[in-house]
């Protein structure tokens, strides 16, 4: 785990809200890998308070930034072989989103900043998102010679919908946060110096109103996203690449700051 990246939760005067912080600074929150296993851990723990005090869940990154996708500095380590690469993308960054889609209380994203690849994902489990003017929104991984995840993209196209999904991961579009509130990805697009508080009068405005009927309404909403298209059948040979010249070279371009040839 990079040196100070964390998830950390902290709760409000009454408890009715909480928050869940993405921190890794000088990264702008990319995800580690530990990031990855304490996030499921922290939102498996969760799901066990849906009958206390707690109503909602506000996610968010520190230092003015959401999450700017994964960190690729620990990618030589594990993304070159077939076994590990599926360790990691189905049993650390799947398991995490499925704890948050799991979640029986209603999610706020406060997005701020970067919100790429891994931050788009994880804005994806959330039920309502809200963003600064000046966020930016993508998924440029074909610069980097992979594809995203089978279950991580259906994710993200059900969320942000067919075009921008197919401009974000076929094109490596980024896109602003305008052009998502217009696909309906994002509730509201607000003054960056907003966002931290309509963020958390919006989770508290939640926690106001009858806890049942949230969780039955997550329920609900779980039940109608279980019946979209699977990407499981895509699993078995999903991650076959891991030793391909192209991913070794995407990722070595990276860390060494030049165009990839591919």
């Amino acid at each position: 785990m990079t040196a100070g990246s964390a998830i950390s939760l902290h709760r409000d005067g009454d408890g009715a809200v909480a928050f869940v912080t993405l921190s890794n600074p000088g990264r702008l929150n990319a995800m580690t890998r530990a990031m990855w296993r304490e996030l499921r851990a922290l939102f498996d723990g969760l799901r066990s308070e849906a009958d206390s005090a707690l109503r909602c869940i506000v996610v968010r990154g520190e230092g003015g930034a959401f999450c700017a996708g994964g960190d690729i500095s620990e990618y030589p380590s594990f993304r070159f072989s077939e076994p590990s690469l599926r360790e990691f993308h189905e049993n650390e960054v799947w398991a995490a989103l499925q704890a948050m889609l799991d979640c029986p209380l209603p999610l706020v994203a406060q997005i701020e900043g970067a919100c790429m690849g891994a931050g788009i994902e994880i804005a994806s489990c959330c039920d309502i998102r809200l963003a600064g003017a000046s966020a930016k929104f993508g998924a440029p991984i074909a610069k980097l010679g992979f594809p995203m995840a089978p279950r991580e993209a259906a994710l993200v196209h059900g969320a942000i919908g067919d075009v921008l999904a197919r401009d974000m991961l076929l094109a490596a579009g980024v896109h602003c946060a305008q052009r998502l509130y217009d696909a309906g990805f994002l509730l509201q697009v607000l003054p960056d110096n907003e966002v931290p508080l309509a963020a958390q009068s919006h989770a508290e405005r939640i926690a106001a109103l009858s806890p049942q009927a949230a969780r039955l309404h997550k329920a609900t909403f779980a039940v109608l996203r279980a019946s979209a298209p699977s990407a499981h059948g895509l699993l078995a040979t999903a991650y076959d690449y891991a030793d391909s010249a192209e991913h070794r070279e995407g990722i070595a371009a990276f860390l060494a700051k030049r165009t990839p040839n591919f």
